[in-house]
């Protein structure tokens, strides 16, 4: 029953075709260049990637030497067809494996790639997937978007480290976030807009959809971001602080004991209390330098504690600030951070 439930889910996500965002090699590049010392005799596993047609695949082969890699693996869900968007119908998946060049021509060629036959349909979450898993040293790989929380859940699980593209939404998750509070979890280097190739079948959106000159479907998104458990450079830059703090610039919620700050650069050099905060924050946190104390939809009070229905909108729990006429405008998710050098 559960192999069927985790099927079902997977296969809904696909029906929808939500989740089939392909990560093109240009990005992949871009983000993993600072990455490289942690990649040295480590194993690599690209477990949400066709390897025969996957850029994660690509980068991690064409650059094994460089990188000093172990081992490189990689599996998909249930596909066999050499198609960059198969339709996930066969009975079972393979998995690649690679340990580097073997004939001096520093290229991967066919020959020294194993392809091995799973039992199973590829799943991350089946048992095949879990035992190749714990093989790794590190994953790198697109996670479904819709399956994200369960995906970090397992690795965090089997203590790995890690290097995801996901959706900014997930920042607001429940147990994303808690482990971003924690430091268990935070944001790479490139974050936000970001393009990827999509199915064919896929249905035209109004935003930020096109086809290509060859007829190619692509979507981008605005709030793409690379999640890493990895220590990065970026991580222990200081944010440099230059506005001071004045009541009328930065009012404070009327359901929670905190400054709005519009924007991270204008957050104040001098105020040693409870900033909120846009939660593209996050690309620029230090936690040297900052500390998260939650985020809005958890420390926000309700508003029917505070004000008349009627005079503010509704719509979950969020933080609101005055409008100064009994009216109240409710804010966009806000993480709450202090400034831990005051």
């Amino acid at each position: 029953m559960a192999s069927k439930n985790l099927n079902r889910n997977l296969a809904d996500a696909k029906e929808a075709k939500e989740d089939e965002f392909y990560t093109q090699l240009a990005d992949i590049e871009r983000e993993l260049k600072h990455y490289r010392k942690h990649f040295k005799d480590k194993v690599v596993y690209c477990n949400c990637d066709d390897p025969r047609v996957s850029n994660f695949f690509h980068y991690f082969s064409y650059s094994f030497e460089q990188l000093g890699l172990k081992k490189l693996m990689t599996t998909c869900y249930r596909s066999q067809d050499a198609d960059l968007f198969s339709q996930d119908d066969s009975e079972h998946a393979v998995y690649l494996e690679y340990s580097g060049d073997k004939n001096q021509n520093m290229v991967p060629d066919p020959a020294e790639i194993g392809i091995k036959l799973l039992n199973g349909d590829g799943d991350f979450r089946s048992s095949e997937g879990i035992e190749l898993l714990k093989q790794a040293d590190i994953v790198v790989t697109n996670p479904p978007f819709s399956l994200f929380r369960e995906y970090v859940a397992l690795l965090i699980k089997y203590e790995k480290k890690f290097v995801l593209v996901g959706n900014q939404n997930a920042i607001t998750y429940n147990e994303v976030f808690s482990l971003i509070r924690d430091n268990k979890l935070w944001l790479g280097y490139n974050n936000g807009d970001m393009k990827f190739r999509v199915p064919d079948s896929y249905a035209p959106r109004a935003v930020r959809f096109w086809v290509d000159d060859e007829g190619g479907k692509w979507r981008s998104l605005g709030n793409a971001c690379w999640f890493t458990n990895l220590d990065i450079t970026k991580r222990h830059e200081d944010l440099v602080l230059y506005k001071t703090y004045n009541p009328d610039e930065y009012p404070t919620y009327v359901n929670f004991e905190g400054i709005e700050v519009g924007r991270s650069e204008h957050i104040p050099k001098d105020y040693a209390g409870a900033m909120g905060v846009p939660i593209t924050f996050l690309g620029k946190h230090n936690p040297d330098q900052f500390e998260i104390l939650g985020n809005s939809r958890e420390l926000g009070l309700p508003m029917a504690r505070i004000a008349e229905k009627g005079t503010y909108a509704q719509g979950g729990r969020r933080f609101y600030l005055s409008n100064g006429d009994g009216t109240y405008r409710r804010m966009y998710d806000r993480l709450v951070i202090r400034n831990k050098r005051l």
